[in-house]
C-alpha cells in the first residue's frame, strides 16, 4: 500500500438520471376506428449506486472522477411501448467505506460487505403516458406526465479501514517494525518520526490455521484530536478496530503518562473509543535490563493487560499473540480472515 496511492478521503459530485417523459399518442390503424390513447410510459432514470468490492484498498480510483453523472431515461412511445431506463453508474468502494452528504454531514451510506449495494442517488421516475388518463368522461387525454427530476449532490465519501487489532502510539513506538514481524506486511521502517505516513494492513497468523488483521495506524502526538500532526486524520481509521493495542516503548520517560496521553486522545475525538477492549504493548525491551523490566513493572498502568515484547528479537509475539486472539474472542466475532 504505497503512501502515495492511499487516498481515503474523497469529494465527488453525483447526479443521477433524469426520467423519461410519458408520450401523448392514439392509435391510428385503417381497421380500426376509433383506436383511443396508447401512449407509453417514460423510462426511469439511472441510479447512482455505492457497492462494496474487498478487491479495492483505497478510494484512489475515485480521486480523479469529481463528476459523476447517471444517464436520463427515455422517452415513452405509441404502442404503450415503455421508454429504456437510463444506465445506472455503479461506484466500487472498498470496504469499510461510509458516504456522507457534503453540505449537511448526515450519512447516506455505509458499506461493510462485499456486494453490498446502496442507491445513493436514485434516478427520477418516469412518467405515464396519457394511455393512463383514459375514462369514460375523458375518452381523448391529451396528456402525460413529464419525467421527474434527477437529484444532484456533493458526496463525501470517507474509509474506515476494518481491522480487528489497530495498532496505537506515538511516532517510533514500535508499531511498523510489529507489525512487519507478526505479518507479511512490509511497511516503511525508519529511525525518524512520522515514518508511517498512511495506514497498513496484515494478516497475522495464529494457531489452528486461524488469523486475524492488524491495522498500523500512523503516529498520534499529543493534540491530535485538535488537528494537529497527522492524528487527526487517520484516527477515523481506528473507529472500526475491534481491539486496540497500545505501544509504548520501554525507552519512554513515563510509561503510564504516555499511555494516560493516547488514551486521552482518543476520548476527545471519539468518547466511544476508550470503551473498546485494550491492549498494552511495551516495546523495545531489547534496550532495557532485567532490572530495567522489573522496576517498569510497579508502575505500568492499571485495569489493562499488559505484555512485554522485543519485535527485533522476536520475543514475547506468542504471548501477545495468545492475549490478542482471547481479547478478540471476548469482544465480537472476527472478521473473515478467520479460517
Amino acid at each position: 500500500m504505497a503512501s502515495s496511492n492511499f487516498i481515503d478521503y474523497v469529494k465527488i459530485n453525483c447526479r443521477s438520471g433524469a426520467g423519461g417523459a410519458g408520450s401523448v399518442h392514439f392509435r391510428r390503424e385503417k381497421h380500426v376506428a376509433k383506436g383511443g390513447p396508447d401512449g407509453g410510459d417514460g423510462g426511469r432514470g439511472g441510479h447512482i449506486i455505492l457497492r462494496g468490492n474487498s478487491q479495492h484498498w483505497t478510494l484512489l480510483h475515485l480521486k480523479y472522477r469529481k463528476h459523476i453523472k447517471a444517464s436520463p431515461g427515455q422517452g415513452g412511445e405509441g404502442g404503450r411501448r415503455t421508454g429504456h431506463q437510463g444506465e445506472d453508474i455503479i461506484l466500487d468502494v472498498p470496504l469499510g467505506t461510509i458516504a456522507r452528504h457534503a453540505e449537511t454531514g448526515e450519512q447516506m451510506a455505509e458499506i461493510t460487505t462485499d456486494g453490498e449495494e446502496v442507491i445513493l442517488l436514485p434516478g427520477g421516475r418516469g412518467g405515464l403516458g396519457n394511455d393512463h388518463f383514459k375514462s369514460a368522461t375523458q375518452q381523448t387525454p391529451y396528456y402525460a406526465q413529464p419525467g421527474e427530476a434527477g437529484q444532484e449532490a456533493w458526496i463525501i465519501l470517507e474509509l474506515k479501514l476494518l481491522a480487528d487489532v489497530g495498532l496505537v502510539g506515538f511516532p517510533n513506538a514500535g508499531k511498523s517494525t510489529l507489525l512487519s514481524v507478526m505479518s507479511a506486511a512490509k511497511p516503511e521502517i525508519a529511525d525518524y518520526p512520522f515514518t508511517t505516513l498512511v495506514p497498513n494492513l496484515g494478516v497475522v497468523a495464529y494457531r489452528d490455521y486461524k488469523s486475524f488483521v492488524m491495522a498500523d495506524i500512523p503516529g498520534i502526538i499529543e493534540g491530535a484530536s485538535q488537528g494537529k500532526g497527522l492524528g487527526l486524520r487517520f484516527l477515523r481509521h481506528i473507529e472500526r478496530n475491534s481491539v486496540l493495542l497500545f505501544t509504548v516503548p520501554v525507552t519512554a520517560e513515563n510509561i503510564r503518562a504516555e499511555y494516560n496521553t493516547l488514551v486521552n486522545e482518543l476520548h476527545q475525538y471519539n468518547p466511544e473509543l476508550v470503551e473498546k477492549e485494550r491492549l498494552l504493548a511495551i516495546t523495545k525491551t531489547d534496550l532495557a535490563t532485567e532490572e530495567d523490566l522489573a522496576r517498569l513493572k510497579k508502575t505500568l498502568p492499571d485495569r489493562v493487560k499488559c505484555v512485554f515484547i522485543s519485535a527485533v528479537k522476536q520475543e514475547g509475539l506468542t504471548e501477545l499473540k495468545d492475549a490478542i486472539w482471547q481479547t478478540l474472542s471476548a469482544a465480537q466475532p472476527l472478521s473473515d480472515t478467520e479460517s
